[in-house]
Protein backbone atom coordinates (compact mmCIF):
# COMPACT_ATOMS: atom_id res chain seq x y z
CA UNK A 1 0.00 0.00 0.00
CA UNK A 2 1.01 3.52 -1.24
CA UNK A 3 2.12 6.36 1.84
CA UNK A 4 -0.80 8.89 1.51
CA UNK A 5 1.98 11.33 1.38
CA UNK A 6 6.10 11.50 0.88
CA UNK A 7 8.50 13.02 -0.40
CA UNK A 8 11.69 12.52 -1.96
CA UNK A 9 14.72 14.27 -3.10
CA UNK A 10 18.08 12.97 -5.27
CA UNK A 11 19.11 16.10 -6.94
CA UNK A 12 23.08 14.62 -7.44
CA UNK A 13 24.26 14.35 -10.96
CA UNK A 14 25.96 10.45 -10.96
CA UNK A 15 28.58 10.56 -13.49
CA UNK A 16 29.63 6.65 -13.79
CA UNK A 17 31.60 4.22 -15.04
CA UNK A 18 35.58 3.46 -15.54
CA UNK A 19 37.85 6.72 -16.35
CA UNK A 20 34.93 8.70 -15.25
CA UNK A 21 37.19 11.06 -13.10
CA UNK A 22 38.32 12.37 -16.60
CA UNK A 23 35.41 13.99 -16.74
CA UNK A 24 35.45 16.40 -13.72
CA UNK A 25 37.08 18.93 -15.72
CA UNK A 26 34.06 19.12 -17.48
CA UNK A 27 31.47 19.07 -14.98
CA UNK A 28 33.30 21.70 -12.96
CA UNK A 29 33.33 23.92 -16.05
CA UNK A 30 29.52 23.26 -16.83
CA UNK A 31 29.13 24.72 -12.99
CA UNK A 32 31.23 27.49 -13.84
CA UNK A 33 33.79 26.47 -11.79
CA UNK A 34 37.34 27.11 -12.92
CA UNK A 35 39.62 26.63 -9.57
CA UNK A 36 38.60 24.16 -7.41
CA UNK A 37 40.05 23.10 -3.73
CA UNK A 38 40.33 19.49 -3.22
CA UNK A 39 39.95 17.86 0.04
CA UNK A 40 41.69 14.29 0.64
CA UNK A 41 43.27 12.92 3.42
CA UNK A 42 46.89 10.48 3.79
CA UNK A 43 45.42 7.39 3.43
CA UNK A 44 44.07 8.70 -0.25
CA UNK A 45 47.52 10.18 -1.68
CA UNK A 46 49.99 7.37 -0.28
CA UNK A 47 47.48 4.92 -1.96
CA UNK A 48 47.94 6.75 -5.20
CA UNK A 49 44.29 7.78 -6.13
CA UNK A 50 45.18 11.41 -5.90
CA UNK A 51 47.28 11.13 -8.34
CA UNK A 52 44.74 9.28 -10.15
CA UNK A 53 41.96 12.25 -9.94
CA UNK A 54 45.23 15.01 -11.15
CA UNK A 55 45.72 13.17 -14.37
CA UNK A 56 41.99 13.40 -15.46
CA UNK A 57 42.97 17.70 -15.64
CA UNK A 58 46.23 17.00 -17.58
CA UNK A 59 44.71 18.35 -21.00
CA UNK A 60 41.99 20.87 -19.45
CA UNK A 61 41.79 24.29 -18.87
CA UNK A 62 40.27 23.99 -15.30
CA UNK A 63 43.15 24.91 -12.40
CA UNK A 64 43.20 23.39 -9.33
CA UNK A 65 43.34 26.03 -6.76
CA UNK A 66 44.98 24.35 -3.90
CA UNK A 67 45.14 20.72 -2.02
CA UNK A 68 44.73 19.69 1.33
CA UNK A 69 45.60 16.57 2.22
CA UNK A 70 45.16 16.11 5.57
CA UNK A 71 41.91 15.52 6.57
CA UNK A 72 41.98 13.26 10.29
CA UNK A 73 39.70 10.20 10.42
CA UNK A 74 37.02 12.44 12.68
CA UNK A 75 37.51 16.01 11.56
CA UNK A 76 36.48 18.64 13.60
CA UNK A 77 35.07 22.64 13.15
CA UNK A 78 38.65 23.36 14.01
CA UNK A 79 39.98 21.37 10.95
CA UNK A 80 36.93 22.62 8.78
CA UNK A 81 38.03 26.63 9.46
CA UNK A 82 41.46 25.62 8.26
CA UNK A 83 40.42 24.21 5.14
CA UNK A 84 37.93 27.67 4.56
CA UNK A 85 40.70 29.94 5.24
CA UNK A 86 42.94 27.93 2.31
CA UNK A 87 39.88 28.12 0.38
CA UNK A 88 39.65 31.82 0.41
CA UNK A 89 43.46 32.55 0.55
CA UNK A 90 43.65 30.45 -2.87
CA UNK A 91 40.50 32.22 -4.68
CA UNK A 92 39.09 28.78 -5.40
CA UNK A 93 35.35 29.07 -6.30
CA UNK A 94 34.39 25.24 -6.02
CA UNK A 95 35.16 22.01 -3.90
CA UNK A 96 35.82 18.57 -4.81
CA UNK A 97 36.50 15.71 -1.91
CA UNK A 98 38.10 12.94 -2.61
CA UNK A 99 37.75 10.27 -0.20
CA UNK A 100 35.31 8.23 2.42
CA UNK A 101 32.58 9.52 4.58
CA UNK A 102 35.14 11.79 6.98
CA UNK A 103 36.20 13.64 3.96
CA UNK A 104 33.23 14.36 2.28
CA UNK A 105 31.83 14.96 5.57
CA UNK A 106 34.33 18.24 6.34
CA UNK A 107 34.22 19.17 2.70
CA UNK A 108 30.55 19.68 3.16
CA UNK A 109 31.75 21.83 6.58
CA UNK A 110 33.57 23.84 4.37
CA UNK A 111 31.39 24.61 1.82
CA UNK A 112 29.01 25.74 4.23
CA UNK A 113 31.72 28.20 5.84
CA UNK A 114 32.68 29.63 2.91
CA UNK A 115 29.34 29.61 1.36
CA UNK A 116 27.80 31.16 4.55
CA UNK A 117 30.52 33.74 4.77
CA UNK A 118 30.68 32.80 8.72
CA UNK A 119 33.19 31.92 11.16
CA UNK A 120 31.13 29.88 13.52
CA UNK A 121 29.96 26.51 11.89
CA UNK A 122 27.73 25.06 14.56
CA UNK A 123 25.18 28.00 14.75
CA UNK A 124 24.05 26.19 11.20
CA UNK A 125 23.92 22.60 13.00
CA UNK A 126 20.54 21.05 12.73
CA UNK A 127 18.02 20.85 10.14
CA UNK A 128 17.57 23.23 7.40
CA UNK A 129 19.58 26.55 8.89
CA UNK A 130 21.42 27.26 5.66
CA UNK A 131 19.92 29.68 3.64
CA UNK A 132 22.67 30.29 0.65
CA UNK A 133 22.78 28.28 -2.25
CA UNK A 134 26.71 26.58 -1.49
CA UNK A 135 29.46 26.57 -3.85
CA UNK A 136 29.90 23.98 -6.44
CA UNK A 137 30.77 20.61 -4.99
CA UNK A 138 31.95 17.20 -6.44
CA UNK A 139 32.23 14.11 -4.36
CA UNK A 140 35.00 11.10 -5.84
CA UNK A 141 34.26 8.21 -2.91
CA UNK A 142 36.87 5.88 -2.40
CA UNK A 143 34.85 3.84 -0.30
CA UNK A 144 32.29 2.16 -1.24
CA UNK A 145 29.32 2.40 2.38
CA UNK A 146 28.86 5.56 3.18
CA UNK A 147 26.89 7.15 0.54
CA UNK A 148 27.48 10.36 2.05
CA UNK A 149 27.85 11.31 -2.07
CA UNK A 150 24.50 11.63 -2.30
CA UNK A 151 22.89 12.94 1.05
CA UNK A 152 22.20 16.02 2.84
CA UNK A 153 23.63 14.61 6.19
CA UNK A 154 27.48 15.91 7.73
CA UNK A 155 28.54 15.28 11.12
CA UNK A 156 30.86 17.48 12.17
CA UNK A 157 33.11 17.17 15.48
CA UNK A 158 32.66 20.22 18.05
CA UNK A 159 35.87 19.88 20.62
CA UNK A 160 34.34 22.71 22.98
CA UNK A 161 31.05 20.98 23.47
CA UNK A 162 32.66 17.32 22.62
CA UNK A 163 29.98 16.33 20.33
CA UNK A 164 29.36 15.61 16.86
CA UNK A 165 27.12 18.02 15.33
CA UNK A 166 24.57 16.83 12.23
CA UNK A 167 23.94 19.08 9.86
CA UNK A 168 21.24 18.52 7.73
CA UNK A 169 19.97 20.56 4.18
CA UNK A 170 19.09 19.80 0.59
CA UNK A 171 21.90 22.17 -0.39
CA UNK A 172 24.54 20.20 1.06
CA UNK A 173 24.15 17.36 -1.79
CA UNK A 174 26.61 17.62 -3.68
CA UNK A 175 25.94 18.74 -7.60
CA UNK A 176 28.25 15.16 -8.89
CA UNK A 177 29.11 12.66 -7.82
CA UNK A 178 31.75 10.67 -9.86
CA UNK A 179 31.45 6.75 -9.39
CA UNK A 180 34.86 5.50 -11.15
CA UNK A 181 35.68 1.53 -9.61
CA UNK A 182 39.09 2.39 -10.00
CA UNK A 183 38.84 4.54 -6.76
CA UNK A 184 37.84 1.63 -4.72
CA UNK A 185 40.40 -1.30 -6.01
CA UNK A 186 42.94 -0.78 -2.80
CA UNK A 187 40.39 -0.71 -0.53
CA UNK A 188 41.79 -3.97 1.75
CA UNK A 189 39.33 -6.83 2.48
CA UNK A 190 38.22 -5.97 5.94
CA UNK A 191 37.43 -2.37 5.17
CA UNK A 192 35.64 -3.70 2.09
CA UNK A 193 33.47 -5.71 4.17
CA UNK A 194 33.01 -3.00 6.46
CA UNK A 195 32.05 -0.14 4.13
CA UNK A 196 29.46 -2.91 2.06
CA UNK A 197 27.64 -3.90 5.11
CA UNK A 198 27.23 -0.02 6.21
CA UNK A 199 25.50 0.45 2.83
CA UNK A 200 23.74 -2.80 3.12
CA UNK A 201 22.32 -1.66 6.88
CA UNK A 202 21.34 2.07 5.29
CA UNK A 203 19.31 -0.11 2.68
CA UNK A 204 17.81 -2.58 5.09
CA UNK A 205 16.52 0.18 7.38
CA UNK A 206 15.44 2.59 4.57
CA UNK A 207 13.35 -0.50 3.71
CA UNK A 208 11.74 -1.26 6.40
CA UNK A 209 11.99 2.55 8.64
CA UNK A 210 8.15 4.36 9.12
CA UNK A 211 9.13 7.24 6.51
CA UNK A 212 10.03 4.21 3.56
CA UNK A 213 8.05 5.08 0.40
CA UNK A 214 8.30 3.29 -3.02
CA UNK A 215 11.26 5.41 -4.80
CA UNK A 216 13.09 4.97 -1.66
CA UNK A 217 12.20 1.18 -1.60
CA UNK A 218 13.51 0.84 -5.30
CA UNK A 219 16.50 2.10 -4.62
CA UNK A 220 17.05 0.13 -1.08
CA UNK A 221 16.19 -3.25 -2.77
CA UNK A 222 18.47 -2.44 -6.21
CA UNK A 223 21.42 -2.28 -3.45
CA UNK A 224 20.63 -4.96 -1.89
CA UNK A 225 20.94 -7.21 -4.50
CA UNK A 226 24.12 -5.61 -5.87
CA UNK A 227 25.97 -5.70 -2.50
CA UNK A 228 25.11 -9.56 -1.95
CA UNK A 229 26.02 -10.14 -5.68
CA UNK A 230 29.34 -8.58 -5.28
CA UNK A 231 30.31 -8.55 -1.72
CA UNK A 232 32.45 -11.63 -1.42
CA UNK A 233 34.16 -11.37 -5.00
CA UNK A 234 35.12 -7.80 -3.82
CA UNK A 235 36.38 -9.03 -0.43
CA UNK A 236 38.11 -12.20 -2.16
CA UNK A 237 39.65 -10.61 -5.54
CA UNK A 238 39.91 -6.60 -5.06
CA UNK A 239 40.62 -6.15 -8.04
CA UNK A 240 37.70 -7.15 -9.76
CA UNK A 241 36.69 -3.77 -11.34
CA UNK A 242 33.18 -4.83 -11.96
CA UNK A 243 32.12 -6.00 -9.03
CA UNK A 244 34.04 -2.78 -7.61
CA UNK A 245 32.22 -0.65 -9.64
CA UNK A 246 28.91 -2.94 -8.84
CA UNK A 247 29.29 -1.96 -5.09
CA UNK A 248 30.07 1.65 -5.78
CA UNK A 249 26.84 2.27 -7.63
CA UNK A 250 25.38 -0.03 -4.57
CA UNK A 251 26.56 1.88 -2.03
CA UNK A 252 25.04 5.40 -3.53
CA UNK A 253 21.52 3.62 -4.40
CA UNK A 254 21.54 2.76 -0.12
CA UNK A 255 22.79 6.51 0.26
CA UNK A 256 19.85 7.78 -1.87
CA UNK A 257 17.58 5.60 0.26
CA UNK A 258 18.11 6.10 3.47
CA UNK A 259 18.67 10.23 2.61
CA UNK A 260 14.72 10.20 1.93
CA UNK A 261 13.78 7.54 4.30
CA UNK A 262 16.14 7.54 6.85
CA UNK A 263 17.56 4.88 8.99
CA UNK A 264 16.42 3.33 12.39
CA UNK A 265 18.09 1.61 15.35
CA UNK A 266 20.99 -0.30 13.57
CA UNK A 267 22.56 3.57 13.40
CA UNK A 268 21.21 4.85 16.69
CA UNK A 269 22.95 1.77 18.62
CA UNK A 270 25.89 1.52 16.15
CA UNK A 271 26.78 5.53 16.41
CA UNK A 272 26.56 4.69 20.50
CA UNK A 273 29.00 2.12 19.93
CA UNK A 274 31.37 4.17 17.98
CA UNK A 275 31.07 7.00 20.48
CA UNK A 276 31.57 4.72 23.83
CA UNK A 277 33.75 1.64 22.88
CA UNK A 278 35.21 3.22 19.63
CA UNK A 279 33.94 0.76 17.35
CA UNK A 280 34.43 1.24 13.51
CA UNK A 281 31.32 2.54 12.28
CA UNK A 282 30.75 0.29 9.34
CA UNK A 283 32.01 -2.67 11.73
CA UNK A 284 29.34 -1.42 14.66
CA UNK A 285 26.51 -2.19 11.93
CA UNK A 286 27.30 -5.36 10.85
CA UNK A 287 27.11 -6.66 13.99
CA UNK A 288 24.06 -5.53 15.17
CA UNK A 289 21.98 -5.75 12.13
CA UNK A 290 20.29 -9.37 12.57
CA UNK A 291 20.05 -8.81 16.30
CA UNK A 292 17.76 -5.25 15.41
CA UNK A 293 16.10 -7.48 12.61
CA UNK A 294 15.47 -9.70 15.18
CA UNK A 295 13.93 -7.34 17.60
CA UNK A 296 12.05 -5.38 14.64
CA UNK A 297 10.10 -8.55 13.02
CA UNK A 298 6.94 -8.53 14.54
CA UNK A 299 6.26 -4.95 12.85
CA UNK A 300 7.84 -5.81 9.69
CA UNK A 301 7.65 -9.43 8.96
CA UNK A 302 6.49 -8.75 5.46
CA UNK A 303 8.91 -6.62 4.46
CA UNK A 304 11.83 -8.91 6.09
CA UNK A 305 10.31 -11.58 4.12
CA UNK A 306 10.38 -9.82 0.49
CA UNK A 307 14.37 -8.75 1.06
CA UNK A 308 15.03 -12.71 1.13
CA UNK A 309 15.07 -12.22 -2.33
CA UNK A 310 17.91 -9.77 -3.35
CA UNK A 311 20.02 -11.12 -0.21
CA UNK A 312 20.02 -14.70 -1.28
CA UNK A 313 18.59 -14.83 -5.31
CA UNK A 314 15.03 -16.65 -6.70
CA UNK A 315 15.84 -19.78 -6.25
CA UNK A 316 16.49 -19.39 -2.55
CA UNK A 317 13.09 -16.95 -2.23
CA UNK A 318 11.26 -19.51 -4.09
CA UNK A 319 11.82 -22.46 -2.72
CA UNK A 320 11.55 -21.06 0.83
CA UNK A 321 7.72 -20.80 2.37
CA UNK A 322 6.48 -17.21 2.82
CA UNK A 323 5.66 -17.67 6.49
CA UNK A 324 9.96 -18.51 6.54
CA UNK A 325 11.17 -15.81 4.34
CA UNK A 326 11.90 -13.17 7.33
CA UNK A 327 13.49 -15.67 9.50
CA UNK A 328 15.67 -16.99 6.43
CA UNK A 329 16.40 -12.88 5.76
CA UNK A 330 17.81 -12.66 8.94
CA UNK A 331 19.96 -16.28 8.86
CA UNK A 332 21.49 -15.05 5.70
CA UNK A 333 22.34 -12.25 7.30
CA UNK A 334 23.98 -13.66 10.03
CA UNK A 335 25.57 -16.40 7.74
CA UNK A 336 27.31 -13.66 5.28
CA UNK A 337 28.81 -12.56 8.84
CA UNK A 338 30.40 -15.74 9.21
CA UNK A 339 31.60 -16.28 5.79
CA UNK A 340 33.55 -12.59 6.15
CA UNK A 341 34.93 -13.91 9.89
CA UNK A 342 36.43 -17.40 7.75
CA UNK A 343 37.68 -14.49 4.65
CA UNK A 344 39.61 -11.71 6.79
CA UNK A 345 38.99 -12.02 9.98
CA UNK A 346 35.87 -9.91 10.04
CA UNK A 347 34.55 -9.40 13.80
CA UNK A 348 30.74 -11.08 14.04
CA UNK A 349 30.23 -9.85 17.77
CA UNK A 350 31.08 -6.44 19.69
CA UNK A 351 33.14 -8.66 22.18
CA UNK A 352 35.54 -9.32 18.87
CA UNK A 353 35.40 -5.64 18.29
CA UNK A 354 36.95 -4.21 21.56
CA UNK A 355 33.49 -3.78 23.28
CA UNK A 356 33.94 -4.71 26.76
CA UNK A 357 30.66 -5.97 28.95
CA UNK A 358 30.85 -2.85 31.40
CA UNK A 359 30.72 -0.64 28.54
CA UNK A 360 26.88 -1.67 27.56
CA UNK A 361 25.24 0.52 29.90
CA UNK A 362 26.80 3.54 29.03
CA UNK A 363 26.26 2.98 25.20
CA UNK A 364 22.39 2.55 25.87
CA UNK A 365 22.21 5.30 27.38
CA UNK A 366 24.12 7.40 24.61
CA UNK A 367 21.65 5.12 22.21
CA UNK A 368 18.37 6.15 23.85
CA UNK A 369 19.16 9.56 23.25
CA UNK A 370 20.32 9.43 19.30
CA UNK A 371 17.23 10.62 16.86
CA UNK A 372 17.86 7.72 14.57
CA UNK A 373 15.49 5.60 16.75
CA UNK A 374 12.50 8.20 15.44
CA UNK A 375 12.42 6.11 12.23
CA UNK A 376 12.65 2.61 13.48
CA UNK A 377 9.08 0.64 12.63
CA UNK A 378 9.17 -0.51 16.48
CA UNK A 379 9.16 1.82 19.69
CA UNK A 380 12.73 1.09 21.61
CA UNK A 381 13.23 1.42 24.85
CA UNK A 382 16.51 1.53 26.82
CA UNK A 383 15.85 -2.03 28.10
CA UNK A 384 15.57 -3.21 24.97
CA UNK A 385 18.60 -1.54 23.37
CA UNK A 386 20.58 -3.38 26.25
CA UNK A 387 19.04 -6.60 25.64
CA UNK A 388 20.41 -5.92 22.25
CA UNK A 389 23.47 -5.33 23.31
CA UNK A 390 23.87 -8.39 25.60
CA UNK A 391 22.98 -10.25 22.95
CA UNK A 392 25.44 -9.03 20.11
CA UNK A 393 28.28 -8.92 22.64
CA UNK A 394 29.44 -12.84 22.01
Amino acid sequence: MLPSYYEFLNPVKIIAGYKALDNVPHELKLLQAERPLIITDQGIVKAGLLKTVLQGFDDSDVTIGAIYEDTPVDSSVKIVNAIAKIFKQNNCDSIVAVGGGSVIDTAKGVNIVVSENTNDLMKYGGSDRLKTPQKPFLVIPTTSGTGSEVTSVAVIYDPVKKIKMPFASALLMPKVAVLDPRMTLSLPAKMTAATALDALTHAIEAYTGVQKNPMSDAYAFSSIQLISKNLYTSVQNPKDIQARFELANAATMAGAAFSNSMVGAVHAIGHACGSVAHVPHGVAMAILLPHVMRFNREKVEDAYGRLLLPLAGAEVYANTAPEKRAGKSIAHINNMLKVLHRICDFPINLQQAGVIEYQLKSIAKTAINDGSLITNPKEVEYEDILEILQTALK
